[in-house]
């Protein structure tokens, strides 16, 4: 006797919707934006009518996809705890990236970045463009706060430059996981990157900046200038 096969379960808009999203985001981290949304919807077994019912448009698909894995991993409680003045900046620098390492830079997080900036960086440029507004100035403010310097000041170019040297630290340890398939110290005996390794990183930015921004350190640069004038 032949088994019946089972029937099909109809799924809602919404969870239909859910489920091409899901699928888009493994397909994007995959493969990148170069595929056909017909190859998208064969790997997610919808029909290609299906697929342009609920996103008319690939790019429609990846403004979704952004939103989803981008903005939306956003922590608005992130904003808190980096404007909370009680908490040392150490510990705030090392709780946000803690965080932000082990749970926002994802396998499909990263990739997806890393494809959107090989290709026309139509995802790359909005997520940099949240960081500049939310993120930055923010971690600016707390760096000169720990320098005990109180200032609105655009950032310098070294000070920018420094920063992402803490920043995009972070990001390559992702890198190293999702894009070079390497091992990640400390993975074997935790989950995830250590707490103890983020502070390290945090705490050897915060002295750099100390060291290199400290006022007895700008004032010879300052004085070499002066006397290299003409009379």
């Amino acid at each position: 006797m032949t088994p019946e096969t089972p029937a099909r379960r109809r799924m809602g808009v919404a969870e239909r919707e859910r489920h091409i999203l899901d699928g888009a985001i493994a397909f994007f981290a995959e493969h990148g934006f170069g595929g056909q949304l017909r190859d998208l919807a064969r790997s997610i077994g919808v029909t290609h009518a299906l697929l342009y019912h609920y996103f008319p448009t690939k790019q429609a698909l990846v403004d979704r996809v952004y939103l989803e894995v981008f903005e939306g991993r956003w922590r608005a409680e992130w904003d808190d705890l980096l404007d909370d003045p009680d908490i040392s900046v150490e510990d705030k620098l090392t709780a946000f990236y803690a965080e932000y390492v082990n749970i926002t830079l994802s396998k499909e997080f990263v990739r997806i970045l890393v494809f959107s900036g090989l290709s026309d960086h139509t995802i790359t440029d909005r997520f940099f463009a949240m960081l500049r507004v939310r993120l930055f100035p923010r971690l600016i403010r707390e760096t000169r706060r720990f320098r005990n310097l109180v200032s609105r000041a655009r950032p310098s170019e070294r000070e920018m430059e420094l920063l992402m040297g803490l920043h995009g630290g972070f990001f390559y340890i992702t890198m190293r996981r999702w894009i070079y398939a390497q091992d990640v110290y400390s993975e074997a005996q935790h989950e995830g990157y250590d707490e103890a390794l983020v502070r390290d990183r945090v705490r050897a930015y915060l002295i750099a900046s100390r060291e290199l921004f400290a006022p007895t350190a700008e004032a010879p640069a300052a004085a070499r200038k002066k006397a290299t004038r003409k009379p």
